[in-house]
């Protein structure tokens, strides 16, 4: 999946490359435009690439200095993407405060059932709402993880 998009990137940097290098074609390159593979394949430039793309396929939510990205996927692998900016301090405030989330209160926090208008039951089809952290399943709940820039939140419905 990664080799895909990445070959999708370069092919994309190489139709951009064309377009802002005033369409030359015969191999010249101009000083100001430079080579597909240093605008794309250097050290950092791929991860910056990524990012810029995710941010422009983003809903941008919410008013403040704090910004995180946050992605939902359905039961079927659909995947939204959000750009959050508040000024709460931990994801679950933000995420309840935008009503991207609901749930009720237990012993353990707040137990989430629906996201994005979606809601999991685990009572009727064994399915909820798991939250991860960078990709990796959650060690502490949503109403008590603390934003922390450069880290990405995602809520997934799994089945048990």
């Amino acid at each position: 999946m990664k080799k895909r998009f990445l070959s999708v990137m370069l092919i994309v940097a190489m139709a951009l490359s064309m377009i802002a290098c005033n369409g030359t074609s015969n191999g010249e390159v101009p000083e100001k435009c430079g080579t597909v593979e240093e605008s794309v394949i250097g050290t950092d430039s791929v991860e910056t690439t990524e990012t810029a793309d995710v941010a422009e396929q983003a809903v941008v939510l919410g008013e403040g200095n704090t910004v995180f990205m946050f992605t939902v996927v359905d039961g079927e692998g659909n995947e939204s993407l959000f750009e959050i900016h508040t000024e709460k301090e931990n994801v679950g405030e933000a995420l309840t405060e935008l009503g991207l989330i609901e749930g009720e209160e237990s012993e353990y926090g707040l137990f989430v059932k629906t996201v994005n208008g979606i809601t999991a039951d685990y009572e009727t089809d064994g399915t909820y709402w798991a939250f991860y952290v960078n990709g990796s399943y959650a060690m502490s709940g949503v109403d008590t993880t603390v934003i922390t820039e450069g880290e990405a939140y995602m809520f997934k419905v799994e089945k048990a």
